[in-house]
Order: C-alpha cells, then structure tokens, then sequence
C-alpha cells in the first residue's frame, strides 16, 4: 500500500462528493480509490477477520476522509444520498456497506423511506461490523431528533412476531439509553418487558448489556424494574438468565440482583 498523501487523498474525496447524485459514476470512482489504497500486506482472501463480506482492506483515515466530504452532501440532498445509499449497499463489499450505512445517519428522519430501509438491512446484515454501524451510525439523527419516532421503530423491531430482530433492538436501545440528554426511561421497560420475561438464552449477552446500561442510567429505577420482571412472570427464564449473568455485572448491581434471586426463590 503506499503511503497516505492527505493532500492527494482530500482531492480524490472532494471528486466523489462531485459525483454524489450519480450513483454508478460514484461507484466507478469509489473502486479506483479504495483500490488505490489497499493494504495488500494485511489482506487474505479479501476477507476481513469475522467478516462475512470481501474487504479492500481500506486504512480508517481513508474511510473516514470520504465520510468528511460525502456528510454534509447528504444532509443537503437526502433523495439523492438515499439513492447512493442503495447503490452502495448493493456493490457488497465491507467498506461500501459501512459507507451506506454512515449516509443513512446522516438522511433526515422526516425522509420517509428511511425506516423501511433500516428495517430491511438489519433484518439481512450478516457482517457485525456492518451491523454495529447500522444499529449506531445509521440511528443517529433519528435517535437524537425524533426519539418518539426511533421508539416506534424499535418497539417494531421487538414484536413478538420478529424473533429475529430482538438482539438488533436491544443493540438499538443502547446508545439511547447511555446518552445524557435522555432521562426517559418508563418508555423502554415498557418496549423491553415482553422480551425480558421471555427471556431467551440466546440474548443473554443483550440482555446483559442492556440491563447494565439501564443500571448505569438509574440504579433504582431499574433494580425495581427486574424486581416487577421476577414477581409478575411464572417463566423461569428470566431468574435463570440473571443467575447466569450475576457474575458479570458490577459490585453493586450484583449484589441487589442476587438479593432479587433470593427473595425469589
């Protein structure tokens, strides 16, 4: 790979931005640069480590270059970013994906096919790395504009129809819940009890991580929440679940859950 000149890189950006409402003339583009900075030393078999998707090995400060140049376009031109967005996801390689997936974050909420797409790519997103970004990156305007609307979409995403989608709606969650400017949290026990007093073992590591969010966010409101959980379910699971995970949650978290099992029993 040769080395990053930030200057030559910047005009290669700014030519990609100049294509942004030409999707295949972008693309044409895109492949020449990505190409160009490949760090064939680190590559084998084109595949990244846990990616399921071909990868050009692209160094981050590229990446993150073209996010400079292409965020402000987006927001200008939602119609078009969408479009791009598309093309982008369907090219398939690891580097367009996340690049789809950072110009869905930066679409308006209001664009009113934007949570039919979020919805169809996570429910098919293989890639974790692709997967985080869309449940983050992909979220961000619509979690931090319209938080009624990001609920709305989650709360779909954790009907008891979607099995499949349960852990991106937890992953979801996360980011809203750790963020200071949110202290509203009736709104997701109500989302998260249907799939807490189920329980599955599949989901412990989301459930973990998002009961300790929750924890983070309002030790009382939650230890109360898990308290409602244990009293209100026959299931056994949820004990279950939280017996398992006890080790793994903080000091003081712990000991009020290991309280809870014990009153249960």
């Amino acid at each position: 790979m040769p080395a990053i000149d930030l200057a030559r890189l910047k005009k290669q950006t700014a030519r990609l931005a100049d294509l942004f409402d030409q999707p295949s003339a972008f693309l044409r583009e895109l492949r020449e640069v990505l190409d160009h900075y490949i760090n064939r030393t680190l590559r084998s078999q084109g595949v990244a480590p846990s990616s399921v998707l071909p990868t050009y090995r692209t160094p981050a400060v590229v990446l993150r270059q073209i996010e400079i140049e292409l965020g402000p376009v987006a927001e200008k031109q939602p119609i078009q970013a969408l479009e791009l967005a598309d093309a982008l996801w369907d090219e398939g390689w690891l580097e367009t994906r996340l690049l789809a997936a950072f110009l869905l974050g930066r679409i308006p909420p209001q664009e009113e096919r934007l949570l039919a797409r979020l919805t169809a790519w996570t429910q098919a997103v293989r890639d974790p790395n692709v997967r985080a970004a869309l449940l983050t990156t992909s979220l961000t305007r619509l979690r931090k504009e319209t938080p009624d609307l990001f609920l709305v979409l989650v709360k779909e995403w954790l009907h008891p129809a979607r099995q499949r989608m349960w852990s991106n709606g937890i992953q979801a969650l996360v980011p809203l819940i750790s963020s200071p400017d949110f202290d509203n949290l009736p709104p997701i026990f109500e989302i998260v009890e249907p799939i807490l007093k189920a329980s599955p073992a599949a989901l412990q590591s989301d459930i973990k991580e998002l009961f300790v969010t929750l924890y983070q966010a309002s030790p009382d409101e939650t230890v109360f929440f898990i308290q409602q959980i244990l009293k209100d379910t026959k299931n056994p699971l949820p004990a279950v679940t939280l017996r398992r995970m006890s080790p793994d949650l903080p000091q003081d978290f712990q000991a009020s859950v290991r309280e809870l099992l014990r009153k249960k029993r």
